[in-house]
């Protein structure tokens, strides 16, 4: 029927433009007038608005003898009325601002839509071509029409219909409270704008409520209509993309009284595991399914609302309360409007011609249930009360006073001041320099609608409340919405409060801002509920899908494949685990390889020094061969650290540590010699002490190291043979990873390697130290106290590292260990000699290194 009336409509009122010359004196006269609810007020540029100040109507049986009635509007609406009088009060505040069109005075004519398609479009057409029989207009019926823009309409559907033929001409339209997300077509509609965010933004609003609690079930319902038809194929589109979840079910609410269509929709919620219910519906839905839900007693739900319905308070009843308590919602950003409540306190039919403000007049009669008396005819004896004028507004209570929730109104305060903008910055346009072709500038006597696009598109204000306002490529302003919750009372009241908002920032992302301590839960636990058709598998198991069911229920089955295999993150597969050790490829193993091969190389260096000045005293001095043996396996030691970088192999784990072992075993058994060396000369140089000297030849040196070697060797091959060190497949550490490490085998053979080691080291050093003051210039005593100083402090630290670093750091640990004494030997024991040769040769002289105090002996 809808369809059929705006068919029948847009055919009879579009003779409106194309008028029929009825007069000698203008080739243009209208061909009828529209007529209804309207209030008017002059001004040199004229603004239209149209708000929904009764909620239904009837229309008259129609004839073909007489003139056609006026269809009749039933049910006002006390917010709907103060929705216009908004209107009225921003074209009076921007008329006495100085700063905003200063030499203009803005005019509106503003018009109830009744709630009805075919009245809303006829008003937005009589606005277009205007209400008076005879304009200023040239001979061809074109000019600057009676409008110049139109704020509404507060209807997706009316807005669709009056757009549709008003786009053609480039009219533009603001509406305050179209959300429908088919406007956004810029192609279909192009004067199309809007101070309320379309519902594709409060769809994707409504998903991010949904994941920031992990509702992944949820049931949708909508209202049979644009609104609600459009929703309905968006949110699973942008629910699937998300990865947010999945709809249960999809409902649409039909019109009308349909208790069995509503009873059916019920059931289908209680039938549901969802525990989660999104409603994008309007009041005249809700109730009648409320009411099914209270029969039913359909409890246990978590209800989210769309803007069309979360401040409603005609369902904030003792009879829904139990049921929507706890309802989370979306509203309408709230504002501020200064000065708004004193402008609605002054309305009063001595301000406003109420036969041609008919709003005023049915405002004061609804309000105080009274009449006026019709022109030129008494009140008939049974009409009621009749209204005097002297009525006070503060002698009752109204919602038109209660502006402390101003939301819709606060939509209606930035679409007038966009026009408003639009219009001042057209005029303050510089001859010469306009943006039209030849650099002109638009002007209110050759006005073409297009024109005022232009400016509008590019609106950008603040304010007095702090919001931004300006329009995207599609018309659509920057989109915020507050969040509301619905707490109940102990007094059964149901009391609506903001806990969050919801905002697009500035990398056209989803901002969500949810204050959880405020929201109150109609459950037991006071917590959110759980809404999730299987729970999420856990680490380990992958989902499989329920034939025939959404992508959400699934079940869980394991990674059969062994321990190699895991969960992928989104539980749907199984895939290799990831692997984990000290690889050559990473910064740390990069940096270990890097400094050993350093090591070795300077190893190298120092040894080409040696060999080169080996005729030196400095070089002779301690048996040169102690010397070379000790860099070699100094440099050994450098090599076996690379050993312990890559994925470790059985040969690289039985290598690692018998190599590190024999290595460190070698060079600290140099070093023990060399210690005894040196005591065994101080001694001999003793009277009576040369039988020292026999017992520490050339000889007995390269045996003693070679001896305490083949220690370190036995113990290796001992250990390696009972319980050899052996790759290790690790997933303790982490479930979802592979740590490739060397288990030991044998703590004792690993303790003993270590325990051996120290033990020479602390010899050596307890020789050296007590050594440390022999009276020589060159005193190698000094040297090997501060190197073996340095190897027991590296190795000390490193056992309680070594025990805490798990996996890979367990192996970089080991490395850095040997890395620094490696390094602390070579810089201690040959830093010195190296420096004298290459740059104090005159110090590499026999008696330079004896020294007078150790000749005299």
């Amino acid at each position: 029927l809808q369809i059929w009336a705006l068919l029948y409509t847009r055919f009879l009122l579009t003779l409106s433009f194309v008028s029929v010359a009825s007069s000698t004196d203008s080739p243009c006269s209208l061909r009828r007038r529209f007529r209804l609810n309207e209030m008017h007020e002059p001004g040199d540029v004229v603004l239209g608005g149209l708000f929904e100040v009764h909620y239904t109507s009837l229309f008259p049986n129609i004839t073909y003898t007489s003139e056609p009635e006026q269809p009749r509007c039933e049910g006002f609406d006390i917010l709907g009325f103060r929705d216009a009088m908004t209107m009225a009060f921003v074209v009076e505040e921007i008329n006495k601002n100085t700063n905003l069109l200063p030499n203009l005075t803005l005019g509106y004519s503003l018009y109830d839509n009744c709630a009805t398609l075919s009245i809303g479009f006829s008003a937005a057409l009589a606005m277009a071509s205007g209400q008076e029989e005879r304009f200023s207009i040239q001979e061809s019926c074109s000019g600057t029409p009676p409008v110049v823009g139109i704020v509404g309409d507060p209807f997706s559907t009316f807005s669709i219909a009056a757009s549709d033929v008003l786009g053609l001409y480039r009219l533009p339209m603001v509406s305050y409270f179209a959300t429908c997300s088919c406007l956004s077509d810029r192609q279909r509609f192009p004067s199309f704008f809007r101070t309320i965010p379309s519902d594709a933004f409060q769809v994707r609003a409504m998903i991010q409520i949904l994941k920031h609690f992990g509702w992944t079930w949820a049931g949708l319902l909508v209202s049979d209509d644009d609104y609600g038809l459009h929703v309905s194929r968006s949110f699973q589109t942008d629910l699937t993309r998300s990865g947010g979840g999945c709809l249960a079910y999809t409902e649409v609410l039909p019109w009308g009284d349909n208790p069995r269509e509503y009873k059916r929709v019920v059931d289908v919620m209680a039938k549901s595991t969802a525990r989660v219910v999104i409603v994008f519906a309007h009041k005249m839905h809700m109730i009648q399914l409320m009411e099914q839900v209270v029969k039913q007693n359909v409890t246990g739900l978590q209800w989210v609302a769309s803007e069309a319905w979360t401040l409603l308070e005609g369902l904030q009843i003792s009879a829904f309360t139990p049921f929507l308590g706890g309802t989370l919602g979306i509203a309408v950003r709230r504002g501020e409007i200064p000065g708004l409540r004193d402008f609605l306190l002054r309305i009063h039919p001595d301000q406003h011609n109420i036969s041609e403000n008919s709003m005023v007049k049915l405002f004061w009669e609804h309000t105080f249930q009274c009449k006026f008396p019709l022109p030129a005819a008494g009140l008939a004896e049974d009409a009621g009360a009749q209204c005097t004028g002297q009525e006070d507004l503060n002698s009752v209570t109204t919602d038109l006073l209660n502006v402390s929730e101003l939301r819709l109104e606060y939509n209606i305060y930035k679409a007038v001041y966009t026009l408003a903008h639009a219009l001042h910055d057209m005029l303050s346009c510089i001859p010469g320099r306009g943006p039209f072709r030849g650099n002109r500038c638009a002007s209110l006597q050759t006005l073409e609608l297009w024109q005022l696009m232009h400016y509008l598109e590019r609106v950008n204000f603040t304010t007095p409340f702090g919001d931004q306002v300006m329009f995207d490529e599609n018309g659509d302003a920057l989109p915020i919405y507050d969040i509301m919750n619905w707490i109940w009372l102990p007094d059964g009241t149901i009391k609506v409060q903001s806990v969050g908002e919801v905002q697009r920032s500035a990398s056209k992302e989803e901002e969500l801002t949810i204050d959880e301590v405020k929201i109150f839960w109609n459950f037991e636990s006071k917590k959110p509920p759980r809404s999730v058709c299987s729970d999420s598998c856990p680490p380990g198991m992958h989902m499989v899908r329920r034939k025939g069911e959404p992508l959400c229920c699934f079940y869980c089955v394991p990674c059969s494949e062994g321990k190699d295999f895991w969960s992928s993150p989104q539980r749907d597969h199984c895939i290799p685990k990831k692997t984990e050790f000290l690889s050559y490829q990473e910064p740390l193993g990069i940096c270990l390889t890097v400094t050993s091969l350093l090591g070795m190389s300077i190893c190298a260096v120092v040894l080409g020094i040696f060999t080169y000045h080996r005729a030196t005293p400095i070089v002779r001095a301690n048996n040169s061969e102690l010397s070379f043996l000790l860099l070699v396996s100094l440099k050994l030691c450098f090599l076996c650290s690379l050993l312990f970088i890559g994925r470790p192999r059985l040969w690289t784990c039985q290598l690692r540590h018998a190599v590190f072992g024999i290595s460190f075993v070698l060079c600290v058994s140099c070093i023990l010699v060399r210690t005894m060396v040196v005591l065994a000369v101080f001694k001999a140089s003793k009277p009576g002490g040369g039988t020292y000297l026999k017992w520490f030849g050339a000889v007995q040196q390269r045996g003693t190291v070679f001896a305490l070697t083949c220690i370190q060797v036995a113990i290796c091959t001992a250990w390696i043979v009972t319980a050899s060190p052996a790759p290790h497949k690790n997933t303790q550490y982490h479930n979802d990873k592979i740590v490739y490490e060397c288990v030991v085998g044998s703590i004792i053979g690993f303790s003993a390697l270590l325990g051996y080691i120290s033990v020479l080291a602390i010899l050596s050093f307890v020789l050296a130290f007590l050594a440390r003051n022999l009276p020589d210039n060159f005193n190698e005593a000094k040297l090997i106290t501060f190197s073996m100083l340095i190897f027991c402090a590296v190795w000390v630290a490193f056992v309680p590292a070594y025990i805490n670093s798990p996996g890979k750091y367990a192996d970089a640990v080991e490395v850095f260990a040997i890395l620094a004494s490696s390094f602390g030997l070579l810089v201690a024991l040959f830093g010195p000699k190296c420096y004298i040769t290459l740059f104090r040769p005159e110090r590499n002289t026999k008696k330079a290194i004896m020294g007078h105090r150790t000749t005299k002996y």
